[in-house]
């Protein structure tokens, strides 16, 4: 375990901890929340020993290791490929390959030498060996390829110089690395943020598998909920700790602040009461010792502090767009490509289309990193050319938001006067509340944008785009660089615009939040799906069940090694029937093995629908109180020192007896589990 003593640090005049303590229990999957400032990064480099504490100390047994993940990756870029910079996390194995080769060398010049120098060398080649074999050398690259193709990268990817990849996949590098070292403690700052959904997903699954424990700052609600397991509020200095993920620690916060307020205010009446009763009799010598035991019992008092304010309420809401024609939009059968830098030709859609947006469509454009989102974004807007038509409906005007955005801003302007350039309208205060839920303070707003951060400069550009929207938003990730307070206010002005948007994001709850259509981009082609952003994963779900090895290349996999295939001018499966049929055979054939085999005997069960499922828990528990009804008369036989008197019946009952514990277990083994697959299906 991990130990944080009485840790103090200041920066300059500013006070960032005071003797806070925190241990940190193994196995833990802890998300590390507060406010932006607060000193989330700064603790998790303390923890991970970049950063010294002025007081304090922090506490790592000998034994366990720590691996760190900062936000961003450091200019400096290596001379290697991909696959060669990942496999530097096993460094100590590249020694020895080192050393073998060096020892090889050395065979060869001594090959006329004495006999023991021969044997010395060969000795040691032989240990080398041994060693190398012993740490799975053989494996490096393949476990290496395997880590960097599930963080994103394609095959083509990893024999390219990384100093041609961007910094957000230099970052996912960084991760492969430090997943490959697989130390006892992982320490990850925003590790979502370069991520594309399928990436994020693949992660999520790596780190419920990881055994250690994990330390994790994230502003993804969607990511916290499901990969933690406490949550460590840093705030004034201090961590509060609670069991339960991020929407637990919702309620939980709101309940122990409540109890907090009720508790000081009732502290707070009694001091006042008490130094009333001083003040009153304070010069009475009939009273003078009841005073005298008052102001001694204030002295002591250990005072309970203020509770925390809650969070401020910041609403935002979009002005009315004037209504558009019913098509928005209108894309024909489409292709787009481009000639790369080293003179080869990238295609990015070939044969996509063709597509519609209609008024009130709140479209998520998904897919995987490099799939061509960004680019659909400018084709949508007309700013991309293409081969294909465009066709923009009646009344259609447009807002766009992208992050280069912010390098349009005038670097001479206060952050206030850039956006009453923009405001049409809005009043003072309505751009302050805006730009307060968009982490600008009331001191915040005179600086100038010629000093503000890459991140600040997003924010002032969203903020900026958002003040005067016309009837089609398109929002390429606009949620980069916000807190979830700042997230759920943007979330709650699009659920009350009227007008039509398409976003791109890889924050699942943001999109679950708002969309009522994806369009998933993938292998050059758009799919679309009507619903939420859930709805769309328990498609995907079924079909990765029905067909793992297969993609969505032109079509949906229908099982068996079918397809379906798409109608274009609909998006919708044209061998529905088909699709359903396969549907109903597997639902039959799953509910023939329940019903024959009882789902604790089941290595598929997992694939039951939600009511069978919940059928087998009730049939579960049933046969649970059963058993447990007969162990307890089997116990009651046994408690009877009379029934030795016949060994054949007592070793028959001591025998059945181990039988149903056995059984028992087996069955809350298989409850626990269904149970646990159930809620998580759910909250997916």
């Amino acid at each position: 375990m991990i130990q944080l003593d009485n840790i103090s640090l200041s920066f300059g005049s500013r006070e960032i901890f005071k003797n806070l303590n925190w241990p940190i229990k193994d196995g833990k999957r802890i998300g590390l929340f507060g406010p932006n400032g607060v000193g989330k990064t700064t603790l998790l480099n303390v923890i991970a020993g970049q950063t010294h504490p002025d007081g304090g100390a922090v506490i790592v047994p000998p034994s366990v290791t720590v691996g760190y993940l900062p936000q961003e990756v450091g200019d400096s870029v290596s001379a290697n490929t991909v696959v060669e910079e990942g496999m530097t996390a096993f460094s100590d194995i590249q020694a020895l390959e080192r050393e073998m080769e060096s020892v090889r060398e050395e065979l060869g010049r001594v090959s006329g030498g004495s006999a023991g120098e021969r044997k010395r060398l060969l000795h040691r080649l032989d240990a080398v060996q041994t060693e190398l074999s012993t740490r799975g050398a053989h494996t490096v690259r393949y476990q290496t390829e395997k880590l960097l193709l599930g963080l994103g990268f394609e095959t083509g990817d990893l024999n390219k110089p990384l100093s041609t990849f961007s910094g957000g996949w230099r970052m996912r590098v960084a991760l492969a690395k430090l997943l490959l070292v697989r130390p006892d403690v992982l320490l990850l700052d925003e590790p979502t943020n370069h991520l594309d959904i399928e990436s994020i997903d693949w992660l999520e699954k790596y780190l419920r598998e990881f055994k250690g424990t994990v330390i994790l700052v994230s502003h993804d609600q969607y990511f916290l909920d499901r990969m933690t397991d406490t949550i460590a509020e840093l705030a004034m200095g201090r961590i509060t700790e609670y069991a339960g993920n991020y929407s637990y620690y919702l309620e939980e916060r709101k309940s122990r602040h409540r109890i907090q307020k009720s508790a000081y205010e009732n502290q707070q009446r009694k001091i006042k009461d008490t130094e009333r009763f001083i003040e009153r009799f304070r010069y009475k010598n009939t009273k003078a010792s009841q005073v005298q035991s008052r102001i001694k019992a204030l002295e002591k008092l250990e005072r309970i502090p203020p509770p925390p304010s809650d969070d401020p309420a910041v609403h935002f809401k979009f002005p009315e767009p004037e209504r558009s024609g019913k098509a928005v939009l209108e894309l024909s059968g489409f292709s787009k490509s481009y000639n790369a830098a080293d003179g080869s030709v990238v295609t990015v859609f070939r044969d996509a289309g063709p597509l519609l947006i209609s008024r009130g469509d709140k479209i998520a454009l998904i897919g995987k990193n490099g799939a061509g989102k960004s680019t659909l974004a400018r084709i949508a807007i007309g700013t991309e050319p293409f081969e294909g038509e465009r066709k923009e409906g009646y009344n259609v005007s447009v807002t766009y938001f992208a992050q280069h955005l912010a390098e349009s801003l005038d670097p001479s302007n206060t952050i206030i006067e850039e956006l009453e350039s923009q405001a049409e309208a809005r009043n003072e205060t309505e751009i302050r509340s805006l730009l307060g839920a968009f982490l600008f303070s009331e001191g915040d707003v005179y600086k100038k944008v010629s000093v503000l951060s890459g991140g600040e400069k997003s924010r002032v550009a969203l903020a900026k785009t958002l003040l005067s929207p016309r009837n089609f938003l398109v929002l390429d990730e606009p949620t980069n660089h916000l807190d979830i307070q700042s997230r759920n206010v943007l979330i709650e002005a699009l659920r009350q615009y009227k007008g039509t948007f398409l976003v791109v994001s890889h924050d699942r709850h943001f999109l679950d939040s708002i969309t009522n259509k994806i369009w998933y981009a993938e292998k050059g082609r758009i799919v679309t799906y009507p619903g939420t952003y859930s709805e769309f994963r328990y498609h995907q779900s079924l079909r990765e069940r029905m067909d793992p090895e297969s993609t969505a290349e032109g079509g949906t996999p229908a099982g068996n090694g079918r397809r379906v295939k798409y109608d274009e001018a609909q998006n919708k499966p044209a061998e529905s029937g088909e699709f359903r049929r396969l549907e109903a055979e597997k639902r039959n054939r799953l509910y023939r093995e329940l019903r024959d085999r009882g789902i604790e005997n089941m290595e598929n069960w997992e694939e039951l629908s939600a009511s069978q499922l919940r059928s087998a828990l009730t049939g579960l528990e049933q046969r649970i109180r059963d058993i447990e009804c007969n162990i307890s008369e089997v116990e009651a036989f046994l408690a009877d020192p009379d029934n030795f008197r016949d060994g054949g019946r007592s070793a028959e009952a001591t025998q059945k007896f181990d039988r149903m514990h056995g059984e028992l277990k087996k069955l809350y083994e298989r409850w626990e589990a269904v149970s646990s697959h159930l809620e998580k299906r759910v909250s997916d």
